[in-house]
């Protein structure tokens, strides 16, 4: 009786994410670009669905100028409206954006393949104030060279901008190392956890980075290209933020695994030029598989978890399986 007296406040105390958007007055999107800004604060429910607290949404509603101040914080705008609130040409606004002057908080993929970037508008205002040397005119000599010289930063920037995202919305180490995992591709994951039963636990754990589906396998390549890194020194940052991550993680809890299976040892340079010996744990481990088309990040997560399932060792992927149902 007390258990389901518990269960019945718990429930009373929060809303499902679309009623806490309608109290809110906000349409999906912008609840949604909410919760992954931090402006409304979700609790995990029974089921694993988040939900939203009753005193969270007294909060924003008891605010000063609520609801347009919430809904400003929240304003999105693509190049051409970019453009114009920052008083400067599309063109001249590509430049910067390009540039990484200011990360997009958002992307989807149109109907010609092509992706189309979302700014917030105050993140615009805030880089207008502070550079209006680079508004109007010609830009200095030496930093219109630096931009031009630049490549695209914006899916970039977005990647960084999304992972700061998911590692703050989280305490536990092992949600955050799997969010900084879930931008390396399958082989660069490979490489830096040799351990299968901690990559798959990341895998379990693997948040929705974009958020975006689709059912071509066109548009599922593009969002694709945007979610993982590319750049040598990119991927370089994010593999050594993962061992920082992963020595946390192991610090609080190793990762689940059968009884009896202790983790793989930390793969060692080969001494005097020798070779490592094939017959090794690492060495054993499945070569890679070539490239194939990959689901959106909404389902790419699971996706790739189950990929890591399959080279678990045999006999033991029914348990692997198990482990994502409990994650």
């Amino acid at each position: 009786m007390a258990v389901q007296e518990c269960r019945e406040r718990s429930a009373t105390a929060t809303v499902a994410c679309g009623r806490a958007a309608r109290e809110l007055g906000l349409r999906p999107r912008e609840f949604e670009l909410a919760v992954q800004l931090g402006h409304v604060r979700t609790v995990s429910a029974l089921g694993g669905r988040p939900r939203v607290t009753r005193e969270e949404i007294a909060r924003h509603r008891s605010g000063e100028g609520f609801p347009e101040s919430l809904r400003n914080r929240l304003w999105a705008v693509g190049t051409a409206e970019a453009a114009q609130l920052m008083g400067v040409s599309p063109a001249r606004f590509a430049r910067l954006a390009k540039a990484g002057c200011f990360a997009p908080v958002r992307f989807y993929v149109n109907r010609y393949r092509a992706v189309v970037w979302h700014y917030l508008a105050a993140d615009l205002v805030e880089f207008a104030d502070a550079n209006p040397e680079l508004l109007t005119g010609r830009m200095p000599p030496g930093l219109r060279l630096e931009l031009e010289g630049r490549d695209d930063q914006r899916a970039r920037s977005w990647r960084a901008r999304r992972l700061d995202q998911l590692t703050g919305r989280t305490a536990d180490p092992w949600e955050q190392a799997a969010a900084v995992a879930a931008v390396l591709a399958p082989d660069q994951l490979a490489d830096a956890v040799p351990d299968p039963y901690e990559r798959a636990y990341a895998s379990a754990l693997r948040p929705d980075l974009a958020g975006i589906r689709s059912d071509s396998a066109a548009a599922r390549e593009v969002i694709e290209r945007v979610t993982l890194a590319v750049d040598a020194d990119e991927i370089g940052r994010h593999r050594d933020r993962l061992a920082l991550a992963l020595a946390a993680a192991r610090a609080a809890r190793p990762a689940p695994r059968p009884d009896g299976h202790e983790p793989a040892a930390p793969a060692r340079e080969p001494v005097g030029g020798a070779q490592e010996d094939s017959r090794s744990d690492l060495a054993a481990e499945p070569e890679p598989e070539p490239e194939r088309e990959r689901e959106p990040e909404g389902v790419a997560g699971d996706r790739e978890a189950g990929r890591d399932l399959e080279e678990a060792p045999a006999g033991l992927r029914a348990w692997l399986r198990r482990l994502r149902r409990v994650a």
